[in-house]
């Protein structure tokens, strides 16, 4: 299975979820509700929702074998780094999903989950230990940027015992700037305050301490001991309150709870904390749920809308619609927004202001009539010929790699295009055979570009696939192809014969004369068809790949008029 190298959904601080449909692995146990206390009256009731998303390294590269859990679920990623919890017992305002791998710190995603498949995209960072010295003496840890921990030397096990030994450390510090902080922190920047109050936070800097005795066992600051935390104040941040909250990230609740205050000296915050997790330097504002649906102008939910959320005087909120065209997250209650919606090509399609909401608030469809779209359908096949009834296909277009499930082995969805760029690819992914299809070439024929069968067999390197009304066959043997200055014929003669006659070397779109379905199934010789051609790749050289869709309607030898859609992805032989 191919490992995809790249993906740019973004989940920041307005949560993002993407609609896909998957199943899971499941812990032996009941679905029972995650433990009640008085905070999570918040959050509503349990419903069960879907959830999928991609683990990564900070190089990028998928992670597998992650164990993921939500609540009483747990899967591991694929060779992409790709999870799936189906059906996960979560409260309707609040999920919270964690992530263990060794070598790495563990990691977390909190989010509002929407009615469609919710997506999380997570950054590991390694758990790179140093020495600290031993036990019962001073020691400190500094970081290049002048993050700097110190400690009295008092440590004790994750049984409360006094530690002794030799003490290792692993600090990792997130600026606010970092691009991506928002996959490498955890949780999300959601918070009870020391009221007991639900809070939006602001963050001017996040650190987290991992400490480990000699054989590898979790250490912890002993009972009644503090050490100092200095954390730099970034250079995007000059007006920097004089004192601060600190809030620590609960692992078990999945949120941030204050305590303590920091107090800026210098260009740092200082304060002392009584034990290690995530610790943050945070701004705090009362908050709301906001959630939005983004169609296009014939009412149509649209896919990876960027959208932009700035509250006053604060840092911009950015998400990515799912699916159903569904945003939602939390956003500061009583604040003005200033809304921006861009194309995959960072091209701004509309400015708006939303805003003030005084309580959890819907608003609805924001319709985007400046942006075009385009419908993308298909069907993922296994080996045989069957549908894919659990698998993927990620879109890649401009350099942005996007996820889509597969229902009974179809997929449709309507994303925003940009003028300039037509052509895209994908590839499939069968999770019960454990096998992809290769990359396919494909170009936008707005407003439908029906790809036709998508074949996850990656033993396969070239065939022709096809579907007659819901027919599918694949071509997978004698593939051949012949051509000269002016087109070339593709043809294959298994497990039925297939021709095709192309009089034209340029990517784009043709019809009849230009291509043409000469002979296939059960249609005679040069019967006309009503078809449409796209011819998306034509290689440069020998060996590289030629890829096309087709798809129309055809007259059969009984006079039946049959649908047919078809793809082709089949080596230059000259």
């Amino acid at each position: 299975m191919k490992t995809f190298k790249k993906q740019s959904v973004l989940i920041l601080s307005l949560l993002v979820s993407f609609v896909v449909l998957f199943t899971s692995c499941k812990k032996d146990v009941n679905d029972n509700p995650p433990e009640e206390n008085e905070f999570s009256e918040n959050w509503g009731a349990m419903v069960n929702r879907d959830f999928m998303g991609k683990i990564v390294d900070e190089n990028d590269d998928p992670l597998s074998n992650v164990q993921v859990e939500i609540g009483n679920d747990v899967t591991t990623t694929d060779a992409n780094g790709i999870f799936i919890i189906n059906d996960a017992s979560v409260y309707e305002r609040f999920a919270y999903i964690t992530a263990k791998k060794a070598g790495y710190i563990d990691m977390s995603r909190s989010m509002v989950p929407t009615s469609g498949v919710n997506y999380a995209d997570i950054k590991a960072m390694a758990e790179e230990l140093v020495n600290l010295g031993m036990a019962g003496t001073d020691s400190e840890v500094n970081l290049p940027n002048g993050t700097t921990i110190k400690f009295d030397g008092a440590f004790q096990d994750e049984n409360g015992n006094a530690y002794s030994g030799a003490v290792s450390v692993a600090v990792n510090h997130l600026s606010p700037s970092d691009p991506d902080v928002d996959k490498k922190m955890p949780g999300m920047l959601y918070a009870q305050n020391a009221a007991n109050n639900e809070r939006i936070l602001e963050t001017y800097g996040m650190v987290n301490v991992e400490l480990r005795g000699s054989g590898g066992e979790i250490l912890n600051l002993a009972n009644g001991h503090t050490a100092e935390i200095e954390i730099p104040i970034d250079a995007s941040q000059p007006n920097a309150p004089g004192t601060i909250e600190l809030w620590h990230f609960d692992e078990d609740k999945g949120y941030w709870i204050e305590d303590g205050i920091a107090t800026k000296v210098g260009n740092k915050y200082v304060g002392a904390v009584s034990h290690f997790s995530w610790w943050n330097c945070d701004a705090q504002f009362p908050t709301v749920t906001l959630c939005m649906t983004i169609e296009d102008t014939n009412g149509n939910p649209i896919y990876g809308v960027q959208v932009v959320l700035t509250p006053n005087g604060m840092n911009p909120r950015v998400g990515y619609s799912n699916g159903n065209g569904e945003i939602c997250g939390l956003i500061p209650s009583n604040s003005s927004l200033a809304m921006e919606i861009y194309d995959p090509c960072g091209s701004l399609i509309s400015t708006s202001t939303v805003g003030p909401f005084s309580s959890n608030t819907d608003i609805g469809s924001s319709t985007i009539p400046a942006a075009q779209t385009s419908v993308i359908s298909g069907t993922l096949l296994d080996c045989n010929n069957n549908p894919v009834t659990d698998g993927y296909v990620t879109l890649n277009y401009n350099n942005i790699e996007s996820l889509y499930t597969v229902t009974n082995g179809s997929f449709t969805f309507n994303t925003t295009t940009c003028v300039s760029i037509s052509n895209f690819t994908l590839e499939g992914v069968d999770l019960n055979g454990f096998q992809s299809s290769d990359i396919m070439n494909y170009t936008f024929t707005p407003p439908t570009t029906n790809i036709g069968n998508l074949v996850t067999c990656n033993t396969i390197d070239e065939y022709i696939t096809y579907q007659i009304d819901n027919d599918p066959a694949i071509t997978n043997i004698d593939v051949g192809h012949q051509g000269n200055l002016s087109g070339f014929i593709i043809s294959g003669a298994s497990p039925q014969y297939i021709y095709i006659d192309c009089h034209n070397l340029t990517p784009g779109v043709y019809n009849s004369p230009n291509f043409d379905l000469l002979e296939f199934w059960d249609r005679s010789f040069n019967v006309p068809t009503n078809l449409q051609f796209t011819l998306s790749n034509y290689g440069a050289n020998v060996g590289d790949y030629i890829d096309m869709t087709f798809s129309g309607t055809y007259t059969d030898t009984n006079s039946v008029v049959k649908n047919i859609t078809g793809s082709v992805h089949v080596k230059r032989d000259n």
